[in-house]
């Protein structure tokens, strides 16, 4: 039964092959998962500071004075 999921599965995959010259397409910061780490960490320290159930988020608690 798991073969029959997984069969189409990897047919459905596609494989392709980079040129050398549409490697620099590909390693530009908008081709990145976040394209600005560091305002997205600094947006989500901002809420976690303001927010009165830090724990939701995971990270550190605070009462809403940003002094972590």
């Amino acid at each position: 039964m798991i073969i029959i999921r997984i069969i189409p599965l990897l047919l459905l995959t596609a494989c392709e092959t980079v040129q050398p010259w549409e490697r620099g397409n590909l390693a530009k910061a908008v081709m990145a998962a976040d394209p600005s780490p560091m305002h997205s960490s600094s947006l989500q320290h901002n809420y976690s500071s303001r927010e009165a159930a830090g724990q939701a988020s995971g990270g550190a608690t605070g009462g809403g004075c940003g002094c972590n």
